[in-house]
């Protein structure tokens, strides 16, 4: 449940905030007209959001026992992969998004109301589609399908209740400290994601080592249990790993914390 509330919440907002700045710029430059095709560009990604989450999981149904392992092995690394670019580049781009977003919409202005659809739907389908991809892997890796499904509500619905208060300034939020903290919290659900899609491809047969195991605690404490659930869904533990598993989870864990914390570097300009 963590987990996928960590995650809705994070893209949520993020896709909210991009809406939020881009009704603001129609609104304080005088282009209402504007706004029934911002809002049919944010729908139809939207749509194109739950058509890929459906797809994925109707496809994993669908498959044999070997190709869904295949499947979701592939899915988990792409996934993982996508997040990891994502958390990166808003680390790069928050200060300057909202002139980004504010000169691009001014250029689709000017170019139509298709323009103006056209923006809104990449800028929120790039969330959306980054999220039905990252939340199917992580509802394969955590299992427990209920629990998952109320966090991903709950997560949703307060990113929604928190784009609007800052959109009409009844809420302040620190969103540095937000993005920093979420950022780090969305890398260790990563590495969950990570470490599950190496069981998949261990089980297929491409990697090795299925029965080496790092720990095997089922014994005492059975896969379904809520604390194997708890930290399932938060940091990826899994009561059957492999030494493969453990090694890529703290390889990963360590080296992209450490460089998403690390500070920015500072261009200096060369002397004459």
């Amino acid at each position: 449940m963590l987990s996928t509330f960590i995650i809705a919440l994070r893209e949520g907002l993020e896709a909210a905030l991009i809406v939020g700045i881009l009704v603001a710029y129609l609104v304080k430059s005088d282009q209402r007209s504007h706004l029934r095709a911002l809002w049919s560009g944010v729908s139809l990604a939207l749509f194109a959001s739950l058509a890929l989450g459906a797809f994925l999981s109707y496809t994993s149904t669908e498959l044999s026992d070997k190709g869904e392992e295949l499947f979701a092995g592939t899915t988990s690394f792409v996934a993982v992969a996508m997040v990891t670019w994502m958390v990166f580049w808003m680390k790069r781009t928050a200060r300057g998004l909202r002139d980004q977003l504010h000169g691009k919409a001014e250029v689709a202005v000017s170019s139509g109301a298709l323009s103006i659809a056209t923006l809104a739907f990449f800028a929120v389908a790039r969330e959306g589609l980054e999220t039905s991809l990252f939340l199917y892997s992580n509802f394969k890796a955590v299992g427990a399908f209920s629990t998952a499904t109320l966090g991903l509500i709950l997560g949703l619905a307060l990113a929604v209740v928190l784009g609007y208060g800052i959109y009409n300034r009844s809420l302040k939020l620190n969103l540095g400290k937000f993005f920093t903290y979420s950022g780090v919290a969305l890398i260790v659900v990563a590495a969950g994601v990570l470490s599950y899609g190496i069981h998949e491809f261990q089980e297929f047969g491409i990697l090795p080592g299925p029965d080496a195991f790092a720990w095997d605690v089922t014994s005492w404490m059975p896969k379904e249990s809520f604390i194997a659930s708890l930290l399932g869904g938060t940091i990826g533990f899994d009561t059957t790993t492999s030494w493969l598993q453990l090694f890529a989870w703290a390889a990963y864990l360590g080296l992209t914390i450490a460089a998403y914390l690390s500070p920015a570097k500072v261009k200096t300009p060369l002397n004459a």
